[in-house]
């Protein structure tokens, strides 16, 4: 009498179509199809993969440095050397699809040779390579041409590697970052970037 009476209010058939549901929702889960969706949105991003830093760089002060250093020990982001500019997605960051919308922070010693990248996942932190002798003008250099309002574009190449990296970038760690710059000095002193980072796996020879 009572399942009889729970059946024409409604309740029975409704409790039923949620059991329906969420059996199907946690077999789609569990099947080879969903553990491969799972697990899609946890793998690293493409090798290689490109992002490009743009923006006006910012001195980090102690109290602008990231919490706990972004889990990175080859570099110090609070002792008040390095600046700061914006990280866009350009090619093989995953769930990255606007290339308009900023994913992290590049910070950058100017009277130093680290840098380091805050990205979705994880870190990574790196070395600028010295010049070998004899390269052309460059190459692991700047070369100033004129912007005619008094400042100076500084263009080059430069070659890094990766010292550390962490969570979803550990398989990038000892790899390389091939950069293509254009940084504006404006004639206020300031620095805007526009540089794009081709960071992969394998070795610089």
């Amino acid at each position: 009498m009572l399942r009889h009476s729970a059946s024409r209010n409604g309740q029975e058939p409704t409790n039923m179509q949620r059991r329906v549901f969420m059996g199907g929702a946690l077999a789609a889960l569990l099947s080879p199809s969903g553990r491969v969706l799972a697990e899609e949105n946890h793998r690293g991003p493409e090798n290689p993969f490109i992002v490009l830093l743009k923006g006006l760089y910012q001195p980090v002060s102690f109290a602008d440095a990231p919490p706990n250093n972004l889990g990175l020990s080859m570099v110090n982001l609070s002792d008040g050397s390095y600046s700061r500019t914006r990280i866009y997605p350009v090619f093989g960051i995953r769930e990255s699809k606007d290339e308009d919308r900023p994913i992290g922070n590049f910070y950058v010693q100017f009277a130093g040779n680290l840098c380091a990248y805050d990205l979705p996942g994880g870190a990574l932190a790196m070395r600028f390579n010295s010049p070998p002798a004899g390269v052309p003008p460059g190459f692991n250099g700047f070369v100033p041409f004129p912007d005619g309002k008094g400042g100076n574009f500084l263009e080059g190449t430069f070659e890094l590697v990766i010292l550390e990296a962490t969570g979803i970038y550990k398989a990038f760690q000892v790899g390389h970052n091939h950069m293509v710059d254009r940084l504006h000095q404006l004639v206020n002193g300031n620095f805007d970037e526009f540089c794009f980072c081709n960071i992969s796996q394998y070795d610089f020879p």
